[in-house]
């Protein structure tokens, strides 16, 4: 991997010199500009507004913009010489438990390369003693012109490096929760934990962009000439009006698409509508008795003469004398076996 930027990690009197390098890297697919009537190239231009002519690239440097508009030039050798600690050096500052860090300070992330053999030692130091710890490092370090923050952590066998946030830099969550006053019931609150461990974990490895693939297949097909693929109907929505009914929705869609039954809601014991489902399996019990019926021509047959003597009369006199007709036989066989 290419670094990015050289210097040493400072920890304490010891130096471990190191390379930075991107841990990240982005996947998504990126468009041009293009002119729409004929599909040519828009490019950007840099002209000089004093000279009023196009500038090459070696010609543009820095510059601040003081408050009543005047420029004044910055170099790279200025900025070079600050006069800071960290302009070549990650400085470590502290040791904390990983849990003090908010993730809405977390940056970019980075991994820090020992840089030649030297650097073994130290480096490998440094990845033990944050493992035995269970702490992570906060360092100070300059990169691309201003000073940031960094949590040092160990990743396999390497040590990673998150850029952070300064604390002045993350807005207060003031006006984003509802301001009405809002009852969560037990009940509902039992739903929701329901439907969280139904879904359960997931692998992030399993993951994958389904938006970047499907733009893959636009750009095929449209490459290829053929037609382009058509997105599903969108489901027929409607507006929630029970939010117990959709939380037991989605617990009961939940378990479904995992394999499970949809009648087993122990968590859901109580709603109305589990008993509701409960109650089904009873009227069911004819069914029951009926398939085990089947089983055995007697039973069937005294099943049978029982429902046609409620049915009607007339049913119950013919189903008598055929049952007679054919116990008649059986009886004079009997007798016979006997005389002799």
């Amino acid at each position: 991997m290419r670094s990015i930027w050289n210097g040493a990690i400072s920890f304490g009197l010891v130096s471990i010199p190191i390379k930075l390098v991107n841990a990240t890297e982005s996947h998504s697919i990126s468009f041009r500009q293009i002119h729409t009537e004929d599909g040519g190239r828009i490019r950007y231009r840099k002209f000089c507004e004093l000279e009023d002519r196009e500038v090459t690239q070696g010609e543009i440097g820095k510059g601040y913009e003081d408050a009543d508009g005047s420029i004044i030039p910055i170099t790279d050798e200025d900025l070079s010489s600050l006069p800071i600690p960290t302009a070549k050096t990650i400085e470590i500052v502290a040791f904390v438990p990983a849990d003090r860090i908010d993730p809405l300070q977390m940056d970019a992330a980075y991994y820090l390369q020992a840089s030649g053999a030297p650097a073994a030692k130290p480096y490998t130091l440094l990845r033990e003693a944050l493992k035995r710890s269970n702490k992570v490092a906060i360092a100070k370090f300059a990169l691309r012109g201003r000073e940031r923050l960094g949590m040092l952590r160990v990743v396999g066998d390497a040590i990673a490096m998150h850029g952070l946030l300064w604390p002045d830099e993350v807005r207060a969550p003031e006006g984003v929760a509802p301001d009405t006053n809002v009852t969560v019931r037990d009940k509902e609150l039992d739903l929701a934990d329901a439907l969280m461990e139904t879904l359960g974990e997931v692998d992030l490895a399993d993951l994958r962009d389904e938006y970047r693939e499907a733009v893959e297949e636009v750009i095929a097909a449209k490459a290829a000439g053929e037609a382009l693929p058509q997105a599903p109907e969108p489901a027929a929505g409607g507006k929630v009006l029970d939010l117990m009914a959709a939380l037991e929705n989605s617990v009961r869609a939940a378990r479904e698409s995992r394999g499970e039954e949809a009648g087993e809601h122990a968590e859901v014991k109580s709603l109305p509508q589990r008993k509701t489902a409960r109650a089904a399996p009873k009227e069911t019990g004819g069914k029951k008795s009926a398939s085990t019926a089947k089983k055995t021509a007697a039973k069937k047959t005294t099943a049978s003469a029982k429902k046609s003597t409620a049915k009607s009369g007339q049913g119950a006199k013919k189903t008598a004398s055929k049952s007679t007709a054919k116990k008649t036989p059986a009886k004079k066989s009997a007798s016979r076996k006997r005389s002799a």
